[in-house]
């Protein structure tokens, strides 16, 4: 009889496996988890584009002598009335392998502003008094191009140093026709150097960090010299490996002296946008 017993507590035993089993199997089949050694969502791929918005605050400073006068040193938002307003931002990347990339990057940055002077300006030999209407425009081209490489990769980011070549173009123009229009042009291809760090918090949300920078120190070329910082940091959210979205903050800082012209031109704000690769 205790034979017959263990026999059906065995046979019991072993029923309530197999449905375990048998109900946990499918559940299996759903659930697979990512292997440690896969990139996470979003580093797969050979050409990536974006395209955002930004939203910068400008603080923008210039002076041009001309005719033998010295020229007064600019501020477009107190003295030429420029008001804040978005940008387009454009970013190519091509990746060949995980670890190497090659960047692109182009920023349209154009004011138009009128006002009346509030005080006796200066601008490439040409005076404008107080109380003359003048249009003015700036407007700023950055192109970047940029090379990258990363050194530490795994399956939680990256890190790495960027070099990159800047070609700067900033035109300025003063209109108070028909009494007076001038305008000047500044056109400069800046050496940086950086790096770039990125770190994933879960497999399809990353937060990504750059710092690049360059200094030309006045005694290097005569009478002139020139800094120029870029400082960016945004989220991504991947809603696939193909396409996302992305909210950062960028900073750019941009002077120059160059003979008897200087300018002083900062850009930053939160900016957003949209990323899609193949």
């Amino acid at each position: 009889m205790k034979q017959h017993r263990s026999a059906i507590r065995a046979y019991a035993s072993c029923s309530v496996a197999l449905a375990l089993v048998w109900a946990a199997a499918p559940v299996q089949a759903q659930f697979r988890p990512r292997p440690t050694s896969e990139p996470p969502t979003g580093e797969e791929y050979h050409i990536e584009g974006a395209a955002g918005f930004w939203f910068p605050s400008a603080t923008i400073f210039a002076a041009s002598e001309g005719l033998g006068q010295t020229g007064t040193t600019i501020d477009f938002k107190t003295d030429l009335g420029l008001q804040d307003r978005k940008m387009v931002d454009l970013r190519l990347v091509l990746s060949p392998s995980r670890r190497h990339k090659f960047r692109f990057e182009f920023i349209p940055i154009k004011y138009t502003q009128s006002a009346t002077v509030r005080k006796r300006i200066v601008f490439n030999g040409i005076g404008y008094d107080i109380g003359l209407p003048v249009r003015s425009e700036l407007e700023w081209r950055a192109f970047r191009y940029a090379y990258e490489f990363d050194f530490i990769t795994n399956n939680r980011g990256f890190a790495g140093f960027v070099v990159e070549a800047k070609y700067t173009d900033v035109r300025i123009l003063l209109d108070a026709s028909p009494l007076a229009t001038e305008f000047a042009r500044a056109r400069a291809q800046i050496p940086a150097i950086g790096g770039i760090g990125r770190f994933y918090v879960v497999p399809n949300i990353s937060i990504t960090g750059e710092l690049t920078g360059f200094k030309l120190p006045k005694d290097l070329v005569k009478n002139t010299s020139a800094h120029y910082v870029d400082f960016d940091l945004y989220g991504t959210l991947n809603f696939t490996n193909n396409i996302g979205a992305q909210l950062g903050y960028r900073s750019l800082d941009v002077g120059f002296i160059a003979d008897t012209d200087n300018g002083a031109f900062k850009e930053k704000g939160i900016y957003f946008g949209v990323v899609a690769r193949y």
